[in-house]
């Protein structure tokens, strides 16, 4: 059956070489031993703990399909540091039958580098519109982080489009990121799709999303409810004394 995502899947087309840090990395050790990962919802979130290969995964995701390694759209191509890793050279990104007519890729920690570079490509004497007026029209280092991420999503996503999202809860409060859940609502209905890695229970929730947790184990598809992010914050908020004690006493 076609699909009418822009994003079916990835899969691994060439051997990694054993002396590479990724061949023992959790999350690519179990894509190698799989065909294909499918990517089936218009919101699939890439769940898992620190360092089992979430954000090396969709940067590579980011990079075959021709996005900047730091961030940004594809027509950004600015580099501040060569911090990204090789995966993308022994990935295949599969696609449907339609292709994205809009983008971004979002990593936090770059972030700074992405508004940093709309300022430098508007200090140069051009003919057209600022760049910034894309996204809002204030300098993103004009404002706080979390400000400056809503300004992109709220200005920049314009639908169409294809939205990878490293970590965005690094930059919102929860008030912020159940704006985020609208946005997002918004633009899948205006036939985007939402590729997330995320370690908030808040952003795993969105209706219909698929949650692909990513462990030691392998790679599962589990109700948000079942995760460990979701399981340890709700216990934790229901009784934070009791949890407190047992971890500081």
């Amino acid at each position: 059956m076609l699909s009418d995502l822009y994003v079916t899947g990835v899969k691994l087309d060439r051997e990694i070489p054993a002396e590479s840090y990724l061949y023992n990395l959790p999350a690519i050790r179990h894509l190698r031993e799989t065909d294909e990962l499918p990517i089936r919802k218009r919101v699939t979130f890439f769940v898992g703990e620190n360092g089992i290969g979430k954000s090396t995964l969709i940067e590579a995701i980011a990079v075959s399909m021709g996005f900047n390694p730091e961030g940004g759209t594809r027509n950004f191509n600015f580099s501040t540091a060569d911090s990204h890793s090789e995966l993308y050279q022994y990935l295949t990104v599969c696609k449907g039958v339609k292709r994205n007519r809009d983008g971004f890729f979002l990593r936090a920690e770059s972030f700074y580098n992405v508004a940093s570079n709309i300022d430098e490509m508007d200090a140069e004497p051009s003919l057209g519109a600022p760049v910034i007026q894309s996204y809002g029209g204030v300098s993103l280092h004009k404002q706080s982080h979390g400000e400056s991420f809503m300004a992109l999503a709220e200005n920049r996503f314009g639908g169409q489009g294809l939205y990878l999202l490293d970590e965005p809860e690094a930059a919102l409060s929860p008030s912020r990121l159940m704006r985020l859940i609208c946005l997002i609502d918004d633009l899948v209905k205006r036939d985007s799709q939402f590729i997330i890695s995320t370690h908030s229970p808040i952003l795993m929730a969105f209706p219909e999303a698929e949650v692909l947790e990513l462990s030691e184990v392998g790679i599962f598809a589990v109700p948000y409810q079942e995760t460990e992010h979701f399981r340890t914050t709700k216990q934790f908020l229901n009784a934070p004394e009791q949890m407190l004690k047992y971890l500081l006493e």
